[in-house]
């Protein structure tokens, strides 16, 4: 049985990117960066705000992106917990989920 090696979070990251503009989304992605002290993200306020901010035709979903494996830190499950039905998590695993709800109109 040959087994493929776990997707990188910034592979499945380029990959939900262009299905969502393929499909109409507008995106904004936020990524840390590596500076001298460490991995950063500019943000002011509130850490662990959702990777991804999608918006299309006044639908919007900020969307969290894991490994299959992945763990959602305890200031990511506090932001997704305030976002309510505008969030979600999403991983390799789901991507036919993903697909179809890319695809779905408001």
């Amino acid at each position: 049985m040959v087994t493929r090696p776990a997707e990188s979070e910034a592979a499945f990251a380029e990959w939900v990117i262009q299905a969502a503009q393929l499909h109409g989304w507008r995106v904004a992605h936020f990524r840390p960066a590596r500076t001298a002290a460490g991995w950063r993200t500019a943000v002011q306020g509130h850490i662990g705000s959702p990777d991804l901010l999608l918006a299309r035709d006044g639908d919007v979903l900020l969307v969290e992106l894991k490994t299959d494996r992945g763990q959602l830190r305890p200031d990511q499950r506090t932001w997704l917990d305030h976002l309510g039905q505008h969030a979600t998590v999403w991983r390799p695993a789901d991507r036919p989920a993903i697909l179809a709800r890319l695809r779905r109109t408001p």
